[in-house]
């Protein structure tokens, strides 16, 4: 909600200044997200008035102007070449001295032999419009001689709420108000609302087709209005500085009374209506061009205003093109004010693609008990600014929403809050709101008015009671509780540790949505059938992933458009799968790109590979031992992919980044991943006592040829099956194809260490279990030892 400063204060204007009005809203749960001047800083501006117009002699586009700046003594001789100079006019003129936005100081000069003492000013030269066909006309009552700052109230602020979706009361300047006079006790000036008297008897009639949807709806025709007419300079100013361009009378007061009372309106062309004005659900096949230029199809569980010739607008969002105000054309017009229920409206505007100030509100709740004063606040608009004759109001009523009164339990306050507040200062709080209250004893019974849809509960009303108390008003005090030491599963270590252990080893963590796009969920994992939200927040988070790797390739993009060369990056955090129920088990994922090592002079730069992330995922799972297996999976190169099992379960998958994806994501080369199972880290054995061995350990080196084809795992698990006890560790150490191994072969080096907690080894213990190594290799995959 954004609002000037200015416009507040003649509502309610408390005797406090500008950062600590932001400071109290902010306080009082209504965060100042901005808080800027209106215009740009300048100086030395007036209002002056056009005398004279000559042609320049020495330039054809120039005009010699003498003008009347309400200095006295003669007129000021300014050289300007706007098109539209007059005489006459009004506009703002910048002395000799003055500076405008830009330290754009003015002096005198002379033009093309032309001696100017000033600048006539447009709208973009003094910070105050980003358009300007030409000077800024001033009303033909602006006073000459009146500083400019002064007369057009430049020296305002714009402050902008940043407000949650339950307080839609205060997305108007009259909620506004009403808050900050209950939060500093200012005495409110709302504004003065006369019904107006009929000057003819045209009603149009009024059908509620879905009064669920529609419990409210008001019109009143108003005959023989200037469309054309122009919008006063004040309103225009409200609009602006609030965020919403000038674009026509009757526009620009629907869009004023939606600011000021929170009540959006719509104006149609009473002439372009047939018969009377139905509320109804859209059925198949209807079309709507809406005041966007865009044309919808219509479904069924969309809200239209229709006559008898069809749809006439999208209730609560947008008025359609067919029955708008045209200037210059419409005569009469038929005002509506009506109140849609939140939930009928909410959704819509994202599925449609676009939104609007009056869905913003309809679909957060606007206050159905406001909506005839709003339509006759936009009535005496219409009249004093386009002319016109009202009629009377027709209005259709359905079941409006029920008001329930919540108790409040004046113990539970203290209890909740800290504080010990009597009933009497509780009532007196409420009341300041706008809220009934009766009190029986320390129960209180609220009755929430129609303006606030957020009280519901008790804690509703004690959260009113901190906000008016003040946060910052509540002590701070030390808890008094008994403490003592939880119990700590042994077999389980925290998530935070394996993060730590990721830290460690040069990775950052990022916590990305669990709301992806559906184009991720199948090329990272190949899901065509991923769990679909009801109503997205946006069209791109439309799907719940079942994988961690599409919010890592993504900002691995981020990072790289923004030139960092290197980038370690995990999160651990759920997946979704799309099962009855759906299954919510913990991922955590990382991701590698880059060189190896930063940058530094006591290493060559080497780009991290497989390998590398293989260690980290071994770091990780210690003191448990992996397997690794070539696999295929959607997101990796399917020749440098691996399952990564344990206890013969397989938990997850590392590899590099398929090449499609490198090239569908724009990606200078292949970043390496892996994605595991939380629970298997998380899990771990519990320590057991073994004595260190005092005999010294034997080390043998043995290197077999192979076929090309053997991979590395399967020589390891052979091994495996036939080692003797005295064998401690097996590891690889070399692989080599080349002179000396034949041609389809390759050789495999292992170091293998032996050692007994009871003995020295003799030499046959060690020859022994050598050769049962040995035999194992010949007999599963057929390996030589290599002389």
């Amino acid at each position: 909600m954004k609002f000037s400063e200015n416009w507040l204060r003649e509502l309610v204007n408390p005797a406090l200044d500008n950062a600590q009005l932001a400071e109290l809203l902010t306080m009082a749960g209504l965060e100042v997200e901005d808080n800027e001047a209106a215009a740009a800083a300048f100086d030395g501006v007036v209002v002056a008035q056009v005398l004279e117009v000559r042609k320049h002699e020495n330039a054809e586009k120039l005009n010699v102007c003498k003008v009347d700046a309400g200095l006295g003594g003669e007129p000021l001789q300014i050289v300007c070449g706007a098109p539209n100079v007059a005489v006459g006019v009004k506009i703002p003129c910048a002395l000799v001295g003055a500076t405008l936005p830009g330290d754009f100081k003015i002096k005198a000069a002379k033009l093309r032999g032309v001696e100017s003492f000033g600048m006539l000013c447009s709208a973009r030269e003094l910070g105050v419009s980003e358009e300007s066909d030409g000077l800024l006309l001033l009303p033909a009552d602006a006073p000459v001689g009146k500083d400019f700052r002064d007369y057009y109230q430049l020296d305002d602020r714009v402050l902008t709420l940043k407000l949650t979706p339950n307080r839609a009361d205060c997305l108007s300047l009259g909620g506004i108000a009403r808050e900050v006079s209950a939060l500093t006790g200012a005495a409110a000036t709302p504004v003065a609302i006369t019904a107006a008297t009929p000057s003819h008897d045209e009603k149009r009639g009024v059908r509620l087709a879905a009064g669920d949807a529609c419990p409210r709806y008001a019109g009143r025709v108003v005959r023989q209005v200037n469309a054309g007419a122009a919008t006063p300079d004040w309103m225009k100013r409200r609009l602006e500085r609030s965020g919403i361009r000038s674009i026509s009378a009757l526009v620009d007061i629907t869009n004023y009374v939606l600011l000021e009372q929170g009540q959006p309106m719509h104006a149609f062309d009473q002439a372009r209506l047939q018969g009377e004005i139905v509320v109804r659900f859209a059925t198949a096949g209807e079309q709507l061009e809406l005041l966007n230029g865009k044309t919808i199809a219509l479904e069924a569980d969309m809200l239209v205003i229709a006559d008898d010739g069809g749809p006439l607008a999208l209730a609560g969002i947008m008025g359609g093109q067919a029955s708008s105000v045209q200037v210059g054309e419409t005569r009469d017009v038929f005002l509506e004010s009506a109140y849609f229920a939140p939930a009928i409206i909410a959704g819509k505007s994202r599925r449609l693609g676009f939104g609007s100030d009056s869905s913003h509100r309809f679909e957060r709740g606007v206050d159905f008990g406001n909506c005839r004063a709003a339509l006759e606040r936009a009535t005496a608009l219409v009249l004093e600014i386009c002319g016109g004759q009202a009629g009377p109001i027709s209005e259709a009523l359905a079941e409006l929403p029920a008001r329930p009164p919540v108790n409040l339990r004046v113990s539970r306050v203290a209890r909740v809050l800290g504080i010990a507040l009597s009933g009497d200062e509780i009532v007196a709080m409420l009341r300041k709101l706008g809220l009934g209250v009766v009190q029986q004893g320390e129960l209180l019974t609220v009755t929430p008015p129609s303006y606030r849809f957020d009280i519901c509960i008790e804690e509703d009303l004690i959260e009113e009671v901190a906000r008016l108390y003040g946060y910052d008003n509540v002590p701070t005090r030390p808890p008094l509780a008994a403490q003592s030491m939880l119990k700590q599963d042994g077999k389980v270590r925290p998530a935070l540790v394996v993060k730590l252990a990721l830290a460690a080893r040069d990775y950052q963590e990022i916590v990305s949505y669990a709301f992806v796009e559906e184009k991720w969920e199948a090329d990272f994992a190949g899901n065509t059938a991923p769990v679909r939200l009801l109503n997205p927040i946006a069209s791109q988070m439309s799907v719940m992933r079942s994988s961690l790797i599409g919010g890592l390739v993504s900002t691995l993009v981020t990072n790289l458009n923004r030139k960092q060369e290197r980038v370690r990056l995990f999160e651990a955090a759920r997946v979704f799968h799309g099962v009855e129920p759906t299954q919510q088990p913990e991922k955590i994922a990382a991701l590698a790109y880059g060189p190896r090592l930063p940058e530094q002079w006591g290493a060559k730069s080497v780009r991290v590979d497989f390998y590398d992330m293989k260690a980290d995922v071994e770091a990780l799972l210690a003191p448990l031992t992996a397997r690794f297996e070539k696999a295929e999976h959607p997101a990796c190169h399917p020749g440098r992919c691996a399952n990564v099992i344990v206890d013969g379960k397989v938990i997850g998958v590392l590899g590099e980044l398929h090449p499609k994806w490198v090239q569908s994501y724009d990606l200078p080369a292949a970043p390496v991943l892996f994605e595991l199972d939380l629970a298997v880290l998380t899990a771990r054995q519990l320590t057991s006592a073994q004595s260190v061995s005092k005999f010294q350990p034997v080390r043998r080196d043995l290197a077999f040829v192979v076929d090309d084809a053997v991979q590395y795992q399967t020589v390891l698990d052979a091994m495996a099956t036939a080692k003797s006890s005295i064998v401690t560790a097996i590891e690889g150490f070399d692989v080599y194809r080349g002179a000396g191994v034949p041609e389809g072969k390759k050789s495999l080096a292992f170091k293998v260490i032996l050692q007994d907690t009871q003995k020295t080894l003799s030499d046959s213990d060690i020859d022994s279990a050598v050769s049962q190594l040995v035999a194992a290799l010949q007999q599963h995959v057929q390996a030589q030892l290599r002389s």
